[in-house]
This record gives structure tokens, sequence and C-alpha cells, in this order.
């Protein structure tokens, strides 16, 4: 039977509940025009998967406190100011079936939206002496940062070799919910070696995580992307990586050429997705974040047997299940 979300966060239901109260709270703004984009950004909300790290990992370790709802907003906040941001930067007119901020407002008020969502989180922590909360998510608003354009570097040549990969979804996707996992248990009070063995468990969660969704570009599902985005973008993702290791010289220079002049071609994307397919990059793809996924449940049951503790593995699952 598949996984729901509303089951998996059933031991923090009301701790998530009283979440939105406080989180919709953080974002009021007195100039109108904020008030009414930071309205449009809530009502958008995706599946609140990060938040529910946060709580599930303080309630693994101890107490859910008043710093463990502080900390998911932090992280709600920052994380939703670098989409804003990266709609921006990617000239994206949608974001989850909606239009952006920058399609709606422009980019100048998109900007200003995300350095105020910045400003919010960081005087939420700092006004509540949350310093060491604010020092995790800053680590990874750093790392997301170096991991995009780390990405955009490779991009122009196509060199990425698959240890560039790991690290650049390391940075861009795995940091965060890394972040989430530290921010759950240090505001419960967990000690460094605690804290550091979390941190572990979300970067292996976000190591599958980005991989699984590496996959569906490939159409093992659909998840509301056109097939063949990240070709059609030149992002190297592991499939393609581990098939191009596969092939002769020939068959790469030609696979690569299609990347880099033809990935507007619907027909010539097409091709890329058979060689890919052929060459075993889906089989290898789907090992590599299986070898995750075991990794982080490994760490996770180091740690005493719990209703949280299970949901969180319900939540690592369902990561790597998810059809969207």
């Amino acid at each position: 039977m598949a996984l729901k979300i509303k089951d998996i966060q059933a031991p923090v239901s009301l701790e998530m509940a009283e979440f939105e109260k406080r989180f919709r709270s953080s974002m009021k703004s007195n100039v109108m025009l904020l008030d009414k984009i930071m309205s449009y950004i809530v009502k958008r909300k995706g599946k609140q998967m990060r938040p529910m790290f946060v709580f599930l990992c303080a309630a693994t370790v101890g107490k859910i406190e008043d710093s463990t709802y502080r900390g998911a907003s932090l992280i709600e906040l920052l994380h939703t100011a670098t989409l804003v941001h990266d709609d921006v930067v990617d000239e994206s007119t949608y974001r989850r079936g909606f239009f952006s901020v920058n399609a709606l407002w422009k980019n100048k008020i998109a900007v200003l939206v995300g350095d105020f969502l910045l400003s919010r989180g960081m005087l939420l922590s700092i006004d509540n002496g949350d310093f060491d909360l604010l020092k995790i998510v800053s680590e990874a608003i750093r790392e997301m940062s170096e991991g995009e354009i780390l990405q955009m570097e490779k991009a122009k040549k196509l060199d990425i070799t698959e240890e560039v990969y790991y690290e650049v979804i390391r940075q861009k996707t795995a940091s965060l919910i890394t972040a989430c996992c530290k921010v759950g248990v240090a505001s419960a009070g967990a000690d460094p070696v605690t804290i550091q063995s979390f941190g572990e468990f979300g970067e292996k969660v976000g190591m599958a995580f980005q991989i699984k969704d590496d996959l569906f570009d490939y159409g093992t599902q659909e998840i509301g992307k056109p097939l063949g985005i990240d070709i059609r973008e030149k992002k190297m993702t592991l499939p393609l990586i581990h098939a191009l290791n596969q092939s002769s010289r020939s068959e790469k220079k030609h696979i690569i050429n299609i990347i880099k002049k033809h990935n507007e071609n619907t027909k010539k994307v097409n091709e890329v997705i058979k060689f890919v397919v052929d060459k075993g990059g889906l089989d290898y793809a789907q090992g590599v974040m299986n070898r995750y996924h075991t990794e982080a449940i490994d760490i996770l049951r180091t740690f005493p047997d719990s209703e949280a503790r299970q949901s969180l593995e319900q939540l690592v699952q369902f990561t790597i299940e998810r059809s969207k």
C-alpha cells in the first residue's frame, strides 16, 4: 500500500498544525503588496516535507520545543527565499503548477521578496538567540548556492564526472535536508555527536531524493515536468553520466553533440533517453539511490525505536517511492 503523507506525519500532526499558524504569522508584513505576495506563497506550499523532517527528528531524540517551531520556520523562510530567487535566475514562470512570483510581479519585486524572506528568517533566530540553528541553516544556504554555480560551470563543458555529480547534489539538495535533521535534533537539546549522526542521515536521504528526481526525467513516472527537461537544460544527471561511461568514444561524442546543439529537438532528446535506458543508466541510478536509502535507515536504527522514528523511516521510504 502506498505511503501517504498524512499518515506519516501522524505522531507530529498537532505540532505541524501549530507550525502552520506560526509560519503564516512569521511571513506577515505591514506593506500591503508584500503581504499579498506572502499570502500567495503560503497558499501554494507543497507537502511540507522539510518541517516534517524537523519535527520528526526532534521527536525521535527528545521533546519538541518552541525552538523546534522556530527552526522549522527558519528552514521554510530561507528555503522559500532561495526558490523565489531561483525562479528569477532560471526565468521560470511556473512553480508547482502555479505562476511564479517573478511571473506575476516581475523580477525586481521577486528579488526583494526573496530578500525580505531571508531577513525574516535571520531575525526570527537572532531575536530568540537561536544562533546554533541559524548557523546550521546558513551553512546549508551557502552550500546550495555553491552547488548551483558548480552545476552551471560544468554545464558549459558537459564534462561532469560521477564524483562531481555527487558533490553537486550533496550541495544543491542534500544540504537542506541535512540542515532540517540537524535543526530538529539540535532544537530538542541533542549532543554534538547525535547532531552529527542526524546530519549524515539527512545527507543520505537528500542524495536519494535527488537521484529519484533525476530518474523522473526519463519517464519512470509523471512528475509534472516535461520528459527530458534535464537534457534540454544540459544537466548531467547520474543516469546519463553512467551511460556515457559505458560508451565508445564515438557514441559519447554523438550524444554530447545532441545535448549541446539539438537539445530543443524532441526527436533527438528521445534518442538520448533511449541511449541512457539501453546503456543501463536507469538501473544503475536506481541501485545507487537504494544504497543511500539503506545507509540512511541504518543510521536511524542506531537510535531507540519510537513512533516518531518509525514515521521518519516511512518519510525516507516516501522520498524514493513518490510519483511526483
